[in-house]
């Protein structure tokens, strides 16, 4: 099988000398699907890609995935198993030119009964011109795409691409894959990394499942002369720990704030603690946190607890006037109040209920008693007539239809049995009750 980096015009690769360094990373690169490490849900008998091989049948695919899972590796392999010629470009660098080359050369190979794979990272890059221009090719067979992105395909890609494509989710490595890479290294090294138990550990976990990153790791440590085994506090101070992956603008941002959220609203404050510090040490501003801590107090305990929203409001103001550090704790003494009020949206749900019934409704007026008569004109179109008072009436209530003639009374509100909505419960109970009995 050949490659390109981008077509078959392109400068050949630079060939690599025996004693010439590789790194490590490159000398442990897979040779076939079997040796790919984790991604079972992708590469398994039964998983997505194991049932197209062994039926013979590939179409084109979309890898997403966070960065070092092997996107590239099994693409590159896919075309090996497919015996493909294997193209790969990437969207940050290439643009319109380059992907007529690609395409022309591909259609000549094609003419000569070799077909092509071509392999496109960061694919989300590509504007929807661009993401376009590859829809003919595919349909016609010319080249059989495989596309890699960090980004959630459905809100990066265009719907023509995605409907041409199978969207196959590649996941972090978790500890386990960690550890058989690095026992892979080590074997490559020809000796066991010099580290104990704990520092083991600390190493794969810094690596935060990136398996690339960890080889690079790896590769610092393997040089490191030292006598017996570092401790996993020595590792620390000799490594840096890879930055989280974070993006306040991506699928991170929305990810972890649906974390939050819904840790919030299922009553787990350890849990809603730890997803507001992952927002915070990954670089959220906690401006954007305290309105959307503000939101859950309004969307998910509403009535249930009225102090929620208040004690929202004040964590923000001290947040204003504190700052960065010591003000986040102030977001924080407020996630745990809201995790352990009493929940309630019925609130939120009456609001949405009676938006619908406006929509439906139209311009509907109010009925004329409980309009407001200050002419006479007003007066003898019957404005104001049979308003009854409500602090005349029995119990301070009339009972009197507020709703527009002909309308069928609707039920909005409908407060749960929890925290102050109960007494809230209790007022709606009685009140209807009277309105029957004024009916």
């Amino acid at each position: 099988m050949a490659a390109d980096l981008f077509d078959s015009g392109a400068d050949a690769p630079v060939p690599v000398g025996r004693d010439t360094p590789r790194p490590l990373a490159d000398r442990l690169r897979p040779q076939s699907l079997g040796e790919v490490i984790g991604q079972a849900q992708v590469l398994g008998p039964e998983a997505p890609l194991g049932v197209m091989l062994a039926s013979g049948s590939l179409g084109s695919l979309i890898f997403w995935g966070p960065p070092g899972v092997g996107k590239t590796t099994i693409a590159r392999l896919l075309a090996d198993e497919t015996d493909l010629h294997f193209i790969q470009i990437s969207a940050i660098f290439s643009g319109v030119p380059e992907l007529k080359k690609v395409f022309e050369a591909a259609k000549h190979r094609r003419a000569n009964g070799q077909g092509t794979l071509l392999f496109v990272d960061e694919i989300h890059r590509f504007n929807k011109a661009q993401q376009d221009g590859f829809l003919p090719y595919m349909e016609d067979g010319t080249i059989l795409l495989v596309g890699a992105t960090t980004e959630n395909p459905s809100f990066e890609l265009n719907a023509a691409l995605l409907s041409r494509s199978q969207v196959l989710v590649l996941t972090r490595l978790d500890l386990g894959d960690l550890e058989r890479l690095a026992q892979r290294a080590e074997k490559d090294l020809g000796r066991a990394l010099p580290l104990d138990g704990t520092a083991r550990e600390a190493l794969l976990e810094m690596a935060d499942g990136d398996g690339r990153a960890l080889l690079n790791l790896i590769e610092q440590v393997a040089v490191w002369k030292v006598e017996g085994k570092l401790n996993a506090q020595t590792l620390s101070t000799r490594l840096m720990r890879r930055a989280a992956k974070y993006d306040k603008s991506g699928d991170e941002h929305y990810n972890l704030i649906s974390a939050l959220h819904k840790s919030v609203r299922g009553s787990d404050p350890d849990a809603a603690l730890y997803w507001l510090a992952r927002m915070l040490t990954g670089g959220e501003d906690p401006r954007y946190l305290a309105r959307r801590i503000t939101r859950m107090a309004i969307e998910d305990i509403g009535l249930a607890d009225t102090h929620a929203h208040r004690v929202c409001l004040d964590a923000w103001e001290t947040y204003e006037r504190l700052g960065s550090p010591e003000g986040e704790l102030a977001l924080g003494q407020a996630v745990i109040y809201l995790a352990l009020a009493p929940k309630s949206n019925a609130g939120y749900a009456a609001f949405k209920a009676a938006l619908r019934e406006a929509k439906k409704t139209g311009s509907e007026p109010p009925p004329k008693h409980i309009l407001n008569a200050p002419t006479k004109l007003m007066k003898d179109e019957g404005y104001g007539a049979g308003y009854a008072y409500d602090h005349d009436a029995e119990d301070g209530f009339s009972g009197q239809n507020y709703f527009p003639d002909g309308m069928k009374r609707p039920v909005l509100y409908q407060p749960v049995e929890r925290g102050f909505e109960r007494e809230l419960k209790k007022r709606g109970d009685y009140f209807a009750k009277l309105r029957l009995r004024r009916d």
